[in-house]
């Protein structure tokens, strides 16, 4: 089968994906393989292939918003049956013994493990997953449209849900990629007044398109002050801007994997009158769930740009000098 691995880490300019062949794999005890329709591109598969963030193994496959069908099933797998559309996403794997495991925070479990960094994700041809962590995909969506759901839009939703925006409130979102922009909808659907702050223009006309009340420069102040705020960009700096802007009471979530490093803080200006500052780490299994549900009854419908999967080198690059609007996808 045709695959892309991650050769060398480094800037994207220097070629860290490889193309590659390989066998199709076979799934083991409990896991299902699928014929991959369509794999999301994550800004994690680009801190992968930088070495952002480190590799745990050579030679992994990126991509962990994948769309495929049921083609084979290991001993025990009787959760899909074959010809089903499933949907696997970035948490592949936890303990389920642990205290955060037994408590319903699945994604701080110590031994968790994740698709396109710890096994091979979907930039190929077919893929495998444990099929007790794979997902149920809603209907009336096509593969491309689905995609950037499974991290992008999950991972964007448990980061909304940190945020604990109030109902009606006014949400602050900083960057506005793939995720955010599906984080948008979801909470435009749901009465929220937002504001988008990020340094692209046409990311700019994107959110008014699709209902924000303003759009602005990533640095610049909202027009009034925020109840809660999402920073996606992974821009360390922008974390006191975005505190400044929070009204009283106002949480801040950074929902990225990877942040270059925040400046200083200034208490009396950024922290005081009861602001907080919260980090989001990956999601459980009844986010990925939770969202795929609401987002089918929501009809939140991703910006989508599909490219082959020939050419997923160049999609990252475009990715890294933010040719891109919405969410690239990978079609093999």
């Amino acid at each position: 089968m045709r695959a892309w691995e991650v050769r060398r880490p480094g800037p994207i300019g220097t070629g860290p994906l490889r193309s590659v062949e390989r066998p199709v794999p076979r799934p083991g005890p409990g896991e299902v393989r699928v014929r991959v329709l369509a794999c999301g591109v994550c800004r994690t598969d680009l801190h992968l292939a930088e070495g952002d963030l480190a590799p745990r193994r050579p030679g992994t496959v990126p991509g962990h918003e994948v769309v495929g069908v049921v083609e084979e099933r290991g001993a025990g797998a009787l959760r899909f049956a074959v010809g089903d559309r499933i949907g696997i996403a970035w948490l592949r794997g936890t303990c389920g013994r642990c205290r955060w495991c037994r408590s319903g925070r699945e994604n701080l479990c110590p031994g968790a493990v994740f698709t396109g960094w710890d096994a091979d994700g979907g930039y190929a041809e077919h893929a495998i997953v444990p099929d007790t962590y794979a997902y149920r995909l809603p209907p009336g969506l096509g593969d491309a449209e689905v995609a950037p759901l499974l991290c992008a839009g999950i991972v964007g939703y448990r980061a909304l849900r940190r945020a604990e925006l109030p109902p009606g409130g006014r949400l602050g979102i900083y960057g506005f990629g793939a995720s955010a922009h599906v984080v948008a909808q979801v909470a435009i659907a749901q009465g929220a007044v937002v504001h988008v702050l990020t340094r692209s223009e046409r990311a700019r006309a994107l959110a008014l398109e699709l209902g924000a009340a303003s759009a602005g420069a990533a640095d610049a102040a909202p027009p009034e002050p925020l109840d809660s705020a999402v920073l996606f960009a992974p821009a360390g700096e922008l974390v006191p801007v975005a505190l400044r802007a929070l009204d009283r009471g106002g949480t801040l979530a950074v929902a990225g994997i990877h942040l270059s490093d925040v400046p200083r803080l200034v208490y009396a200006d950024e922290l005081f009158r009861e602001k907080q500052l919260r980090s989001v780490t990956a999601n459980t299994r009844a986010d990925g769930d939770e969202f795929l549900r609401l987002a089918g009854a929501l009809g939140v419908r991703p910006t989508v740009s599909v490219r082959p999967l020939a050419e997923a080198d160049r999609v990252l690059a475009d990715l890294a000098a933010d040719r891109i609007t919405g969410a690239a996808v990978l079609v093999p």
